[in-house]
C-alpha cells in the first residue's frame, strides 16, 4: 500500500484487511466499513474529498446497493432524479433558497463559482485539462485520468474557463 500511496488502518486476518476498517487512497477519498478477504465488502462509506460520499452495500469489492450524497446534502435517487433534467434547469441551492434576482445570474450550484483555470473545465468534483486529459481536484491535486467517454461528456456539457472575446468589437477599417 505504501507503494501506491494508500493506507488502512483496522484489523487483519492472514495479513489480509478483514473486519472494520478505514481505508485512505492517495486521492483523499476514504472507504469507512467492513472489509473481507482484502476487499470492501459488507456496509461501509466512501468520503470525497469534495465533501461528498456514497454509503453501500458491498459484495467482494463491488456496490450492490447504495446512496450518493452530494457535498450540499442532495441525494442521489436514479428512480425518481429530477434535479437539472430537461424540464427543470435549476440548480439544488435555488430549489432551497429561490432564484437570484435578475441580472445575477447563477452558473453553478456554488455561489460564487469557483475561477477555472484558462483552457481547462469545471467538471464537479474538479478542473478538468482537455490537453493532459487530466482531473485534479479544486486545490489542484490530482483525482483522474479521464477516459474518452468521460472527455467527450466534459467537453458537451461542461462549463469552460472564457477563452475568447464576446461581446463587441471595435474594428478599424483601412479603406
Amino acid at each position: 500500500m505504501e507503494l501506491t500511496g494508500s493506507s488502512y488502518s483496522g484489523s487483519y486476518n492472514n495479513g489480509r484487511m478483514e473486519g472494520e476498517g478505514e481505508y485512505s487512497f492517495p486521492t483523499g477519498t476514504r472507504y469507512v466499513g467492513q472489509m473481507n478477504d482484502g476487499t470492501f465488502h459488507g456496509k461501509g462509506v466512501l468520503y470525497f474529498p469534495n465533501g461528498c460520499k456514497y454509503e453501500a452495500t458491498w459484495d467482494k469489492g463491488l456496490s450492490t446497493e447504495g446512496k450518493y450524497t452530494f457535498s450540499d446534502g442532495l441525494e442521489y435517487d436514479e428512480d425518481h432524479w429530477d434535479y437539472c433534467d430537461g424540464y427543470d434547469r435549476r440548480f439544488y441551492t435555488e430549489r432551497c433558497n429561490g432564484l437570484r434576482p435578475a441580472g445575477e445570474s447563477q452558473l453553478t450550484n456554488q455561489v460564487p463559482p469557483q475561477v477555472i483555470p484558462d483552457g481547462c473545465y469545471d467538471c464537479g468534483d474538479g478542473f478538468y485539462d482537455p490537453t493532459t486529459r487530466v482531473v485534479n481536484d479544486y486545490q489542484h491535486k490530482f483525482l483522474r485520468n479521464a477516459d474518452d467517454e468521460e472527455h467527450e461528456w466534459i467537453v458537451r456539457t461542461c462549463r469552460k474557463s472564457w477563452d475568447e472575446i464576446v461581446g463587441s468589437r471595435n474594428y478599424t477599417s483601412d479603406l
